[in-house]
């Protein structure tokens, strides 16, 4: 008996225990090697006249509960003494690889070579306790069988022609048969399932669907047998049970294909068949990319949320092939967090795949893959937003969380590419805008975006600081996500085209009057041919305590009022007993006597987030700024009561305004049995 080479026993060991994690993926691994093979022999047969193909080719799967085996056998190239010897008894070297290198030069399109690490075949010993491997190469008349146990080393010999299967003893045979004998079972090991039809279909669909070739089995069916001509009223039906060949892959990838070649019907059909949804996607994207770095890919946004899309244990990814093999089911890597909903396929043969294939090396050809995937959703998602406006409005009511998050969560790095892809409601258009519409529509002279946000749409579109902002010419967005205010932090700014103001689209008007008039004429030229000038729009909110939103008048008579009636602000602070860190008056509250406002980074909306959270306890708070309207009649009961020296009815109109002001801003009042009570003493 022969030896392994290379310190076998150890590196067999390592590789049977170590290096494959799923012990189910011993199928794909036989099967691809199989695929080989008859790819080498399709290809002799188009290089070399006196290599004729004629039978289909084909892969063979068969198992026997009694003898515990599983056979794989293909009708290939087929193998040599000498190939035998080098390929299955040399750990690590691949005949695959090497016929690869071999015929570089002349191999097209129709060879898909797969193997690439010569350790795919050892992945059997993860289940079976013996390998037998009988082959026959392209012309040759002899068969020969390796016989191995994975430990004590490996036998080469001619075959006997009682130890021929079936397939290799008819004249000018060729191909391979594997046949795996299976270890018992045990309590932590389980390789009864494999001796199942059902097991060994469902491995073929799930890692080697669209292998090239077909995948065949002889699989039991019943059917119904005739109806006797003498049988009674009450007969029944019979059935007999009989075996069929039936190939169990589908062979052809949908996603090789051009767009141009599949119907939108089949897509929808793929998508629903293998990522289990039972509506068409919103969207199919279908791209190929050929050169140093080839790859096709079939990427849908789904039509809904998936259930379990913001929970935990979600897993975004694309399914990763290589070479129509399953390598991954979700990779992860080819998918930023922002389009985590996005499902597809992704086929490439230059991706580096570690040793057993189950797992990808991070290197450039990955990551140029992934640009590629997200800048094609991105662009798919332009497009959808300016041509078809009901489905992205849908999509975004499904999705756009995800995508503000991604602003988020990336520190703000992705909001250059994903900043237009926003939408938010308008209050004065009364419809969700994006970010370049509501600066397209903002007042001369503004340099903010103003938002407000909070958990009702309603309850913000009533606010009077809202109200007060649309009634000065200033469009507010209306935010009732709980990323919202986090995102417009890390934003902080959104890069708009600058507005031209009137008197200088009139004096452009007049260029041709002009005693300059050519000169005016060539620089208007020149400007009009050249990119728009940018400018940044700050993101506000609107409940901040340092907005203002009134005319200088307003803002004047107000600020006139707070310092003619300092103490009686000191006064209404000191009533509130560090509830607030100050009162001030406002000329921003329209109708309102009073609201409550936010000083610092963190906004009310914010606050009450964070205390929704574990860490409730130790995250910062607003800080909490009480604005007075001195042209309420409220104000002068305020006057008045300081000026009468009540300082008990003084705490009573603070406590009342500011516990109103807070259920304005949809915030709890800290007592409100007090509130209740205080309500009644004024009634």
């Amino acid at each position: 008996m022969k030896q392994f080479k290379t310190e076998s026993k150890k590196l067999l060991d390592l590789m049977i225990n170590s290096i494959y994690t799923n012990r189910e993926i011993f199928l794909r691994e036989l099967i691809s090697n199989a695929s080989d093979a008859l790819d080498k022999l399709s290809f002799e047969s188009l290089i070399k006249k006196d290599v004729n193909v004629t039978d289909a080719l084909a892969i063979n799967l068969a198992f026997d509960k009694d003898a515990r085996t599983i056979t794989v056998s293909d009708n290939g190239i087929g193998m040599t003494k000498d190939e035998l010897d080098k390929n299955l008894g040399t750990i690590a070297h691949s005949g695959s690889e090497q016929f690869k290198e071999e015929n570089a030069d002349h191999q097209g399109d129709n060879i898909d070579i797969i193997g690439q690490f010569g350790v795919g075949f050892y992945s059997s010993f993860m289940v079976a306790q013996k390998v037998c491997v009988v082959s026959r190469a392209y012309g040759e008349k002899c068969a020969y069988m390796w016989e191995s146990d994975g430990v004590h080393g490996y036998s080469v010999a001619e075959a006997a022609d009682a130890e021929l299967p079936e397939s290799l003893q008819v004249d000018n045979s060729h191909g391979t048969v594997i046949t795996l004998f299976l270890r018992p079972s045990t309590e932590t090991e389980d390789t009864d399932q494999f001796l199942s039809e059902w097991k060994l279909r469902d491995l073929v669909r799930h890692y080697s669907n669209y292998v090239r070739y077909p995948i065949q089995m002889m699989v039991e069916k019943n059917r119904e047998l005739p109806k006797p001509e003498d049988a009674g009223e009450d007969y029944t039906p019979q059935y007999e049970q009989y075996q069929e060949l039936e190939t169990l892959n589908s062979m052809t990838p949908i996603w090789k294909k051009r767009s141009s070649e599949v119907e939108q019907s089949d897509y929808d059909e793929f998508y629903k068949t293998t990522f289990h949804d039972w509506e068409n996607p919103a969207r199919t994207v279908s791209f190929h990319a050929e050169g140093a770095l080839s790859y096709d890919a079939l990427l849908f946004i789904p039509g809904r949320v998936p259930f379990d899309l913001y929970s935990k244990d979600y897993e975004k990814g694309l399914a990763l092939y290589t070479s129509n093999v399953l390598i991954q089911e979700k990779c992860a890597d080819l998918l930023p967090d922002c389009y985590n909903f996005v499902r597809g396929v992704v086929d490439s043969p230059d991706v580096t795949l570690n040793i057993s294939r189950e797992t990808l090396q991070q290197n450039s050809q990955l990551k140029a893959i992934a640009r590629r995937v997200e800048k094609k959703i991105t662009s798919e998602l332009e497009t959808m937003r300016d041509n078809d406006r009901a489905a992205y409005e849908q999509f975004f009511e499904n999705f756009g969380r995800g995508l503000k998050f991604g602003i988020y969560s990336s520190y703000g790095a992705k909001a250059d590419e994903l900043a237009d892809l926003l939408l938010f409601w308008s209050a004065r258009e009364k419809k969700l805008v994006t970010l370049k519409e509501y600066a397209q529509g903002r007042s001369e002279g503004q340099d903010k975006i103003y938002y407000a946000a909070g958990s009702d749409r309603e309850r913000l579109a009533n606010m009077p600081v809202v109200k007060n902002a649309l009634a000065h010419g200033y469009d507010v967005l209306l935010c009732t996500q709980d990323v919202d205010e986090f995102m417009f932090q890390v934003m902080r700014s959104y890069k708009a085209e600058a507005l031209v103001p009137a008197d200088a689209k009139e004096s452009g008007a007049d260029d041709s009057t002009d005693s300059t008039g050519s000169a005016n004429k060539t620089a208007s030229s020149e400007n009009a041919t050249s990119e728009p000038s940018l400018c940044d729009l700050e993101f506000t909110n609107v409940s901040a305590a340092d907005l203002n939103l009134a005319s200088e008048k307003e803002q004047e008579e107000a600020k006139t009022a707070g310092e003619k009636h300092k103490d009686l602000l000191e006064a209404l602070a000191k009533a509130l007993d560090g509830k607030v860190t100050s009162v001030t008056t406002s000329a921003s509250l329209g109708e309102a006597p009073a609201r409550v406002a936010a000083e610092g980074p963190v906004s009310l909306e914010m606050e009450r987030v964070m205390e929704q959270g574990p860490d409730a306890g130790q995250m910062p708070k607003a800080q909490r700024v009480l604005e007075i309207n001195p042209q309420h009649p409220v104000f002068q009961k305020l006057v008045a009561a300081q000026v009468s020296n009540d300082e008990e009815k003084l705490a009573l109109y603070a406590s009342l305004l500011y516990d109103q002001a807070l259920l304005v801003e949809g915030l709890p009042v800290d007592d409100p049995v007090q509130f209740a009570k205080n309500v009644t003493e004024l009634m």
